[in-house]
């Protein structure tokens, strides 16, 4: 099974728990709600789980066995170009 690279998964649980801050926040905004599950439905399909909680699970236990670069952690993409 083909699994996406650590920054991708510790990017989109950033962004997952910063927008479940927001929704928390302001429940009944709905362009917050709409954010926060659509970035739900993203870490579902990166680790092939049917709900956000079991996708963050498996996340937080794949990260725990393959460390996300110190890119990611300054909010860089960690990609970079071939010439």
């Amino acid at each position: 099974m083909l699994m996406p690279d650590a920054d991708v998964i510790a990017g989109v649980m950033a962004r997952y728990r910063a927008q479940e801050r927001l929704v928390l926040a302001a429940p009944h905004d709905p362009l917050a709600r709409r954010r926060f599950e659509d970035t739900a439905y993203t870490l579902c399909v990166l680790m092939g789980e049917r709900t956000a909680r079991e996708a963050m699970l498996a996340a937080q236990r794949y990260l725990g066995r393959v460390r996300p670069s110190p890119q990611c952690a300054e909010g860089r993409s960690g990609t970079s170009r071939r010439r």
